[in-house]
């Protein structure tokens, strides 16, 4: 008896996935979804504006449409892709569409659990917080579940989320935090690539000889720190050998206040996402009837 292909069956337990929202995040889970082995049919996208929709359909070939209530009906699992202003209205579009056993995965930053409870009673919801690497399948995505996520919901979440990186289950009171700091995390990644490129320059180095060096040298710390057993602290101390160059720009940093400016950069984002998830939960409650 032939053994069956892999591949078929790998398509055929992938969930249907309907993605409301067709800006940034929304495509690139979209087109990690289809790398990861989706077909098209079992996918949905929906836009705002018909420009967007044909945009987007044009570039993944999935089938986009301006109905969020028709788009959701019979999908496994719908993705919450909007803007946290944005969420009330959607989620007043499509409440008579979402029935029990579909799975609510939202990426909205901020956006607490209880909105979408309160607006889909009874219904599995699942909170995640994403970040742009997923682009290249190395996104990390923390996520957490509401009250009536159970683990097979949960498991179908974490399914969809894992398709573009790697993720982590919390709890909900982390997702601020996390927001701030793997949300938020790849712009201070780029602004610090941006700062080095511009200081490279400066010591005389052409443009494309120091956008070079950076990009590499970020890229192969990175990989370096992920794959090593070893702290970050300990790899900084392994090349910063005393009286050295190394040493020389560490205490520059330390004395400019670089942890203290980061540290409070983190608390800004955190407390934004806190904030924008308050407005939410304030909306929410205007609008119950």
């Amino acid at each position: 008896m032939l053994a069956a292909d892999p591949r078929i069956i790998s398509a055929m337990s992938h969930p249907t996935v309907a993605i409301l929202g067709a800006g940034s995040m929304g495509e690139i889970l979209a087109e990690g979804l289809l790398r990861a082995g989706w077909e098209t049919g079992n996918l949905v996208l929906v836009a705002r504006r018909e420009e967007r929709a044909r945009e987007v359909e044009r570039h993944t070939a999935i089938e986009a449409s301006l109905d969020p209530a028709a788009a959701v009906a019979g999908k496994d699992v719908i993705v919450i892709a909007v803007k946290p202003k944005d969420v009330d209205f959607l989620l007043h579009q499509i409440q008579a569409s979402v029935e029990n056993g579909q799975v609510v995965v939202s990426l909205a930053a901020g956006v607490p659990i209880g909105v979408f409870e309160q607006a889909l009673p009874d219904v599995a919801v699942v909170r995640a917080m994403p970040n742009t690497p997923a682009a290249v399948d190395e996104g990390m995505t923390a996520y957490c579940g509401g009250r009536y996520a159970d683990d097979d919901a949960l498991a179908l979440a974490d399914m969809v989320l894992a398709a573009v990186g790697e993720t982590i289950r919390l709890s909900e009171d982390l997702l601020d935090a996390v927001t701030a700091v793997s949300g938020t995390g790849p712009a201070y990644v780029f602004l610090l690539a941006e700062a080095l490129t511009e200081a490279a320059i400066r010591e005389g180095l052409p443009h494309h000889a120091a956008e070079k060096l950076v990009i590499q040298t970020l890229r192969g710390a990175g990989a370096l720190l992920s794959v090593s057993d070893k702290s970050a602290f300990r790899l900084r101390a392994e090349v910063t050998s005393p009286g050295g160059t190394t040493a020389a720009a560490m205490h520059m940093l330390e004395e400019g206040g670089f942890r203290a400016l980061l540290e409070t950069a983190v608390r800004a984002a955190a407390r934004r996402s806190e904030e924008l998830g308050a407005a939410a939960m304030a909306r929410a409650e205007e609008s119950a009837p």
